[in-house]
């Protein structure tokens, strides 16, 4: 049997109007040190999106998932935000920020596949399936 691993997470909001803080959510990111581990999956939902702000740019919110995408990969194109260590990485996606998408309070669980946590974290969270979706 393989060995139960901790792994934090953290699930992305839409907030398309600051001010009022209301939210969708509309990703996961799981980040998992002891098996190397940090991937997002998400799912922008436009018609629970504009339920919040009919004016909301979409395809921003979902440029803005990918860019996280880009950061869990250490992708060049993340800046100097892809260049660093997992955790280092983890901890810009995790950080408070007032932007359309933001993170939750970081959360906690034991695993034994990251993969499969996450994309179960997505279906509970967020749900799944259609446009606009990013799995791991």
């Amino acid at each position: 049997m393989s060995a139960l691993k901790p792994y934090q997470y953290v699930v992305l909001r839409c907030v398309p109007r600051v001010d009022r803080e209301e939210f969708v959510n509309v990703g996961v990111v799981l980040y998992c040190e002891d098996a190397g581990y940090l991937d997002v999956a998400w799912h922008c939902a436009a018609d629970r999106v504009r339920a919040l702000d009919p004016a909301i740019d979409v395809d921003a919110v979902c440029d803005a998932l990918t860019f996280v995408d880009w950061v869990c990969a250490g992708d060049e194109r993340a800046g100097e935000a892809g260049g660093v260590p997992l955790g280092a990485r983890f901890g810009f996606l995790k950080a408070p920020r007032s932007t359309v998408v933001q993170p939750s309070p970081v959360h906690g669980g034991l695993t034994v596949d990251p993969g499969v946590e996450l994309h179960r974290l997505l279906g509970h969270y967020v749900g799944t399936g259609g446009e606009g979706e990013r799995g791991a």
